[in-house]
């Protein structure tokens, strides 16, 4: 057995919105999308998005401490979800996005961490956190 790929999957509550921001500002391509799920790609990463918009948690009262909703689709999940995304050229697309305006509202430069990596973040239009890095000197941890 050989585990092979991870491809992160974001909970949003409209999908053409949120493919609509990750084509516009990510330079990201659709690959599918309907109502409920949509798939995008940039070079080799990956990102899948599906549909969070079920709002039946919010009726309260006695019934949900009997029987909790569970989905798995609560409109409270978007924006709970964050993935890494490994880079060639940190700074050039760290460059390509900081004109887009889309890092991340407090965490906006480009950083060298502890564990040899050079890294930025930015967050979608739900929250989701995407932290785009790249290794240092090629040494991974």
């Amino acid at each position: 057995m050989f585990l092979k790929q991870t491809i992160p999957a974001f909970p949003v509550h409209n999908i053409q919105e949120s493919v609509q921001f990750y084509l516009s500002n990510l330079s990201f391509e659709e690959v599918y999308s309907d109502e409920s799920y949509a798939v995008l790609k940039r070079n080799d990463a990956q990102l899948h998005l599906w549909k969070a918009n079920d709002k039946r948690w919010r009726m309260g009262g006695f019934f949900l401490i009997q029987k909790p909703i569970r989905s798995g689709a609560e409109s409270f999940l978007a924006g709970t979800h964050s993935c890494r995304i490994q880079v060639e050229g940190i700074a050039e697309l760290y460059d390509e996005l900081k004109v887009k305006n889309v890092l991340h509202k407090t965490e906006r430069e480009l950083k060298h961490t502890a564990w040899n990596t050079q890294e930025f973040h930015v967050v979608d239009l739900y929250g989701n956190l995407i932290t785009f890095f790249e290794f240092i000197n090629n040494m991974k941890t």
